[in-house]
């Protein structure tokens, strides 16, 4: 079985990170393809950067045909809908993943993500996927992304605070974490506060393997449809779909 698993950013340190966090929780007759786009911004944080990691984005998945299964390692799921539009393999985000292996493990859970302008989004793909009767909060802890891994950011002691506040304020079960770049710190938080602590690189993977165990792949009828031939101008001529 061979899964690719796409950083939307352009910051290789980054993809290199999550490729160690999936090789980890990986099945052994399971090979991971860890890469990013070569273009687009080097961290996404809202919905500007979104716009322009997508096109990056379906270049890689294009440029990886091979692969039975696709991972976006965003934790807005940027670009989830368009991918599974140009594929009929199974292509997963790191932030679905994650709400359904909370929903099996818990009857209540909270997200906690980097900057405050990321929560709106994340709520939106809670509503979107139904999870929203479960998920009690989406909080931040206000360190950017690329900052996560500097330990002047104090990133780690940011997100335990946020944990004991929300499981004490908000009921929360299990936490979410909102950030591939948090990878890292779920082991050690789930060891502190005895609860489900969720990352989506290892959600991810375990829901790729086991859709392409079953055989499954992405329906054809309706919103994931093959796109429709068109002509595209200017620098977008390249994206025209071609079946």
């Amino acid at each position: 079985m061979l899964i690719c698993i796409i950083n939307p950013n352009t910051t290789k340190k980054m993809t290199d990170n999550i490729e160690v966090v999936a090789k980890k929780v990986a099945s052994n007759g399971t090979t991971i393809v860890s890469t990013n786009p070569k273009n687009g911004p080097e961290s996404i944080e809202g919905y500007y950067d979104e716009v322009f990691c997508i096109p990056g984005l379906i270049e890689e998945v294009l440029s990886n045909s091979e692969a039975d299964a696709y991972i976006i390692a965003c934790f807005d799921d940027t670009g989830l809908d368009a991918i599974r539009t140009i594929t009929n393999k199974p292509v997963l985000g790191i932030g679905d993943s994650s709400f359904h292996i909370a929903s099996c493990l818990a009857g209540t859970f909270s997200v906690i993500t980097t900057l405050d302008l990321s929560v709106p989004i994340l709520k939106n793909n809670l509503l979107k996927r139904g999870f929203d009767r479960i998920c009690v909060n989406v909080s931040s802890v206000n360190v950017p992304v690329l900052d996560l891994e500097n330990e002047e950011s104090n990133a780690l002691l940011a997100i335990e605070d946020e944990i004991q506040r929300s499981i004490t304020n908000d009921k929360a079960e299990a936490i979410v974490l909102g950030c591939a770049g948090m990878a890292d710190f779920a082991e050690k938080l789930e060891k502190k506060f005895s609860i489900p602590v969720i990352e989506g690189v290892s959600s991810s993977i375990i829901l790729a393997e086991g859709l392409v165990k079953m055989k499954k792949t992405t329906s054809k009828l309706g919103g994931y449809s093959y796109p429709r031939p068109k002509s595209y101008s200017g620098i977008f001529k390249p994206f025209e779909f071609k079946k």
